[in-house]
């Protein structure tokens, strides 16, 4: 990530997500316009935060490594992701790595200006109790969709979460070995499993796997399939 001088967009995404009803006016003036870019690892387990971000544009995924060394995808964020508020309240160090999966942009404040400013900022407070709220609820959301759904209900809900809004508006995910494996370990399901629910996807005309790559062919049959799930 790099900061980014841009006062119309910045001053666009605090008018769009309120931020200037939550924070105080000198919370707003810390806070600076930070860009990524698709594919960039944002940070990793063990890293060291000293500021609140509040992903404004585009789509990370957050995932971890098992002690065996498997990859898994805990959830995926969208605006108004925020990322920190964990490591503010209990001072931690970041326990999962998260990667953005499109172009975007993030508003930042450094903790120390939240500590000497918001403390006692009920508006602010209540912000931060919903923010840790959602999180309980998407990871308990993700465990029940794994336990009750069939594996073609997981996947369809899984390459929702890919595009770039959940709606399925733009798909851009390579789905090679690797990633199928680690998409297989995010569905509870094996990789022959896998498999043979993408070959059914094409049989029925939701999507057309070639040379290691998915394309959506029929976004409506695949939201279908959902059931009105999806991974976040």
């Amino acid at each position: 990530m790099k900061k980014v001088s841009d006062a119309p967009r910045f001053k666009e995404y605090l008018s769009k997500f309120g931020f200037d009803k939550t924070f105080s006016p000198s919370s707003v003036a810390s806070m600076e316009l930070y860009d990524m870019t698709q594919g960039e690892v944002l940070w990793e387990k063990e890293d060291t935060l000293e500021h609140l971000y509040f992903l404004v544009e585009g789509k990370i995924k957050i995932h971890t490594t098992s002690p065996e060394g498997k990859g898994l995808i805990l959830r995926f964020k969208d605006p108004l992701a925020v990322i920190g508020d964990v490591e503010y309240v209990k001072g931690t160090e970041v326990f999962h790595t998260v990667e953005a999966v499109t172009d975007g942009y993030f508003l930042v404040i450094p903790f120390r200006q939240l500590k000497q400013e918001e403390q006692e900022n009920t508006a602010f407070l209540h912000f931060l109790l919903d923010v840790i709220t959602h999180k309980f609820y998407t990871e308990a959301h993700a465990s029940t969709l794994n336990m009750l759904h069939d594996v073609d209900v997981r996947l369809a809900s899984y390459l929702l979460s890919l595009t770039d809004d959940g709606k399925g508006s733009m798909f851009h995910e390579e789905m090679r070995t690797e990633t199928l494996k680690e998409t297989a370990e995010v569905i509870g399901t094996s990789y022959r499993h896998l498999n043979r629910v993408l070959r059914d996807f094409q049989n029925e005309g939701i999507l057309e796997k070639h040379r290691g790559i998915i394309k959506i062919k029929n976004i409506d049959l695949l939201r279908t399939k959902a059931e009105g799930n999806i991974y976040e």
